[in-house]
């Protein structure tokens, strides 16, 4: 089965898509990309570039009056949400697939992601959990699944939830909470008691992000990575990985996650490390064809540094200011832990 994915971005977010479809084609030995391009920038580079098994289209051709009606009232963030249905919509009825799988741009496969659509089986929509690991369980804002990963089959029964999706988000999509609704998101949460045929993804391989990695132990074995579950010991093989949160800043500095989670040297190593250094080869490669923008979306800089022993000691000695207790350095343990600023030169090269 030919599988079809569809992808939204702007330039700011180029490279990351870029280096997601190189993902695709390296895995996904039977697919198309269709990427919808958020600016001038965006299109013409791809059009240009001419990849194969990747179809652009610009807005002109995408947005329909309903779009258009709304657009003055979401940012531009929550227009990117409102627009997720109505990319894998149009790509349905316009390319007259029978399957369509929304993407995130953000996003890089490790090995073929038909393993998770035949998981789905005769179900018609397949949705990701986001699987918070426990202490950083957002599920009551953002949702128990993730708009990262989501297939629609064009049958009646999928056809239904897809249109059901596009309405809601026309109607209401935006960056808060209200009345049990936030983006694109939480509309997901009922969509296995209100509507047939809509499956919940159980390959642990689909779905590692900053948000869940801590619950991992992680191998690699030439080109395969493979997770165990350390609650259950279960073995799985990646999939994809979800760099949501990583940021690159124009004074040569990278955060992989902020300050938001908790990672392992074996996660940085194999995961956000080679990520990084082929972020910045797709960088170069767009560079070499246009240098009027960055591709990286690095605009400004960062006064974060990179931690050192001087950076340390600082933190501790705060610590302690602030609490006493803290003299015994667990609260200053808890900040390195999550503390993920790099100098790119140096994180890609070690």
């Amino acid at each position: 089965m030919k599988l079809n994915f569809c992808t939204l971005f702007n330039a700011n977010y180029l490279s990351r898509g870029v280096l997601m479809y190189h993902s695709l084609q390296r895995h996904c030995k039977n697919f198309h990309l269709y990427v919808y391009a958020f600016d001038d920038k965006t299109y013409d580079y791809l059009s240009q570039a001419n990849y194969p098994n990747l179809t652009v289209i610009s807005l002109k051709q995408f947005e329909d009056p309903e779009l258009l009606r709304i657009k003055p009232t979401r940012s531009a963030g929550e227009y990117c949400w409102t627009c997720s249905s109505s990319t894998i919509l149009y790509s349905i009825e316009k390319y007259n697939l029978d399957n369509c799988t929304y993407i995130d741009a953000d996003m890089c496969f490790y090995s073929d992601p038909k393993v998770l659509v035949d998981e789905m089986g005769d179900n018609s929509v397949l949705i990701t959990e986001h699987r918070y690991t426990s202490s950083y369980d957002q599920s009551a804002i953002s949702g128990k699944y993730c708009v990262q990963f989501v297939t629609f089959k064009n049958t009646p029964e999928g056809m239904k939830v897809l249109k059901w999706w596009r309405d809601a988000c026309i109607d209401w999509c935006y960056g808060y909470v209200e009345d049990g609704k936030f983006g694109d998101q939480k509309y997901l949460d009922t969509w296995t008691r209100d509507f047939k045929g809509v499956h919940e993804l159980k390959h642990l391989g689909g779905g590692l992000a900053p948000w869940n990695m801590q619950q991992y132990a992680f191998t690699k074995e030439g080109k395969t990575i493979q997770g165990k579950e350390l609650s259950s010991g279960k073995i799985f093989e990646a999939v994809f990985f979800h760099f949501h949160g990583l940021k690159l800043f124009s004074n040569d500095m990278v955060s992989l996650t902020g300050e938001n989670y908790e990672m392992n040297r074996e996660a940085i190593d194999i995961f956000f490390r080679p990520y990084v250094k082929e972020l910045m080869q797709v960088f170069e490669e767009i560079r070499k064809r246009d240098d009027s923008f960055n591709s990286n979306g690095a605009n400004q800089p960062t006064d974060k540094e990179p931690m050192t022993f001087a950076q340390i000691l600082k933190f501790f000695q705060y610590d302690v200011r602030m609490n006493p207790v803290n003299i015994f350095g667990s609260k200053t343990r808890s900040r390195l832990a999550h503390y993920h600023y790099y100098k790119v030169s140096d994180f890609i090269n070690k």
